[in-house]
């Protein structure tokens, strides 16, 4: 790609990111290429507005190297003063087909999962989200201690308004 392509490349991704204006918080943390079973990948943020809603989603990359038609995820928020709410959460994350669902271009897919709709923060102060993945081969008890293909784990705030 000629240095043209890549300054117009770069030039319209800052475009679309600088018009996120719902954003209120966007992170990811790199897991390697293989997303460990012991691993807990943790976000930590001060709470926004605490009037208002908020869309909370978790934000997955992965790559050819997934297996697997679903994901299962359990993440825990941590609320100011210690009071946690822990969900399980499953995601479909292929079609019939084994092609990866998600946007992106290239073999990496970026997935952005719902985790909480319209939620209010109750308190103010510092808020932790702790994100583990739950994924089980079918008929075995153990956990995948290293599931492939995952790269990426992400937290994301959205305002409703």
């Amino acid at each position: 790609m000629s240095l043209k392509n890549s300054l117009f490349v770069l030039s319209v991704t800052l475009l679309l990111v600088s018009c996120d204006k719902k954003r209120v918080f966007d992170k990811y943390k790199s897991v390697g290429s293989s997303w460990q079973k012991d691993s807990v990948v943790t976000f930590k943020f001060n709470s926004p507005d605490t009037t208002k809603p908020y869309n909370l989603y978790v934000n997955i990359r992965d790559n050819n190297d997934y297996q697997f038609s679903n994901l299962f995820l359990i993440v825990a928020l941590e609320q100011p003063g210690g009071l946690t709410k822990v969900d399980t959460l499953q995601y479909k994350m292929t079609e019939a087909d084994g092609t990866l669902l998600g946007d992106g271009f290239t073999d990496i897919k970026e997935n952005k999962l719902f985790y909480k709709e319209k939620m209010k923060f109750a308190k103010t102060g510092e808020y932790k989200v702790s994100i583990k993945h739950a994924v089980r081969q079918t008929g075995k008890i153990p956990g995948i201690a290293q599931l492939a293909g995952i790269t990426d784990v992400g937290f994301r705030i959205e305002s409703t308004e």
